[in-house]
């Protein structure tokens, strides 16, 4: 059997903000998918309502994603093949509690509190500290109250 291809899709208010905020903490390339909205666009394979723009490029609308820059990709629309997150947009809020998924980040041994401050400076916001027999860590949420973790 071959392992399976996937990715991670976060429901998100603004997926574009969303998509820029994760692809500045991870170091990750924001897909543009301005020359495949372009395309189906004059095609007419796509509505014109299905579209924003970003950046001054054509988008869609509702959804955006980041991929890890050394992941393969298809050129012809930006698009990852590899590690990727995408996000979508939703019309309900975040529900309060506890994310049942999240992200570990793990920076580099000893830059933990730089990594936090260069976080919050992208707009995440330190929840809490926590110290346990097994470790030390912190929990931030995203922009949109996106739980995470940086260890």
């Amino acid at each position: 059997m071959t392992a399976l291809h996937w990715k991670l899709v976060i429901d998100a208010a603004d997926p574009h903000a969303q998509a820029a905020f994760w692809a500045a903490a991870l170091d990750y390339h924001r897909e543009d998918h301005s020359a495949l909205v372009t395309r189906l666009l004059e095609a007419g394979a796509a509505p014109v309502s299905a579209t924003i723009t970003v950046d001054g490029r054509p988008a869609w609308r509702d959804l955006a994603a980041v991929r890890h820059p050394d992941e393969p990709f298809d050129p012809a629309s930006d698009t990852g093949l590899g590690r990727r997150i995408l996000f979508q947009r939703v019309p309900e809020p975040k529900q309060d509690g506890k994310n049942r998924l999240h992200l570990d980040l793990h920076p580099a041994p000893g830059t933990r509190k730089a990594e936090i401050a260069r976080l919050e400076a992208l707009g995440a916001t330190l929840l809490q500290e926590v110290t346990q027999a097994g470790g030390s860590w912190a929990i931030m949420a995203d922009p949109e109250n996106n739980e995470f973790c940086v260890h």
